[in-house]
């Protein structure tokens, strides 16, 4: 049976109900936690869980995301719940660092190294100059026992979804691992195979769980498709955790945890 999504997520899109089924047992335990957000953008993910009790840090290059963050947890009454810190999370210690010394007294503080109960990295490592070197400074932000949920894009899914779309050559160089579109100005963004980031996590000294596929058929339907969106999102559940379905899902996921 697929793990119930937490009450935050049960109205997220179909193509997040895998990420937040994993996550249920950690954030609906009714314990509040100090949650970091690497990466977390606008808040897709920060405000539901400070809407549960948590407090969350999102750490992010974009200033524009930053204040539609801010913007929506105001909205959402949960603004004293979310801190946003501007940077990039392969500086993220130097980046908390900075923002605390400049936190004025009896306001939200960053944790401090090693602090956080739960660390999110979705969609960071494909972008990263050194994959390596970022999870492993990432997971350093984790306290002993705390968890971190790492979500990618998926190889084969990429394929798949080149393929389909009319483009066998990008598709046959995604499967090479090679870059699709060469003569872009800016570098690929990576791919990743289920072995591969179980290999990153490990390598961090992390210890992972059970990997997941992210959207293994909420990609694929057309907004004209007439799908009931619970009936996708109850189907993601059922797909995400079994192979050979999710092995051509758009993403992976996995929940890991450090000793």
């Amino acid at each position: 049976m697929p793990s119930p999504e937490p009450a935050a997520g049960a109205q997220s899109p179909a193509r997040t109900a895998a990420i937040w089924a994993a996550l249920s047992p950690v954030v609906d335990a009714g314990t509040p936690l100090r949650v970091l957000d690497v990466g977390g953008g606008s808040g897709m993910f920060a405000v539901p869980l400070a809407q549960l009790g948590h407090d969350v840090t999102v750490i992010d290059p974009s200033a524009d995301a930053l204040a539609t963050l801010h913007r929506r947890a105001d909205t959402a009454g949960v603004g004293s719940r979310v801190r946003g810190v501007q940077g990039d999370g392969d500086r993220m210690h130097a980046v908390l660092a900075a923002s605390g010394r400049a936190v004025q007294a009896g306001a939200q503080e960053a944790g401090p190294e090693g602090n956080f109960d739960l660390v999110l990295c979705h969609s960071v490592l494909e972008v990263v100059d050194d994959p390596v070197s970022t999870l492993r400074e990432i997971a350093a932000a984790l306290r002993p026992g705390g968890q971190l949920s790492i979500a990618t894009a998926n190889r084969a899914g990429a394929v798949l979804a080149r393929a389909v779309a009319g483009h066998p050559v990008e598709a046959r160089a995604l499967l090479d691992d090679t870059d699709p579109a060469p003569g872009r100005s800016r570098p690929a963004r990576r791919r990743f195979s289920p072995p591969e980031l179980l290999d990153l996590v490990t390598g961090a000294g992390l210890l992972p769980g059970e990997w997941r596929g992210i959207s293994v058929v909420a990609d694929l339907l057309s907004a004209s498709s007439g799908a009931a969106p619970a009936a996708v999102r109850n189907l993601e559940l059922a797909l995400a955790g079994t192979s050979p379905y999710r092995d051509v899902a758009t993403g992976l996921h996995v929940l890991a945890t450090r000793p």
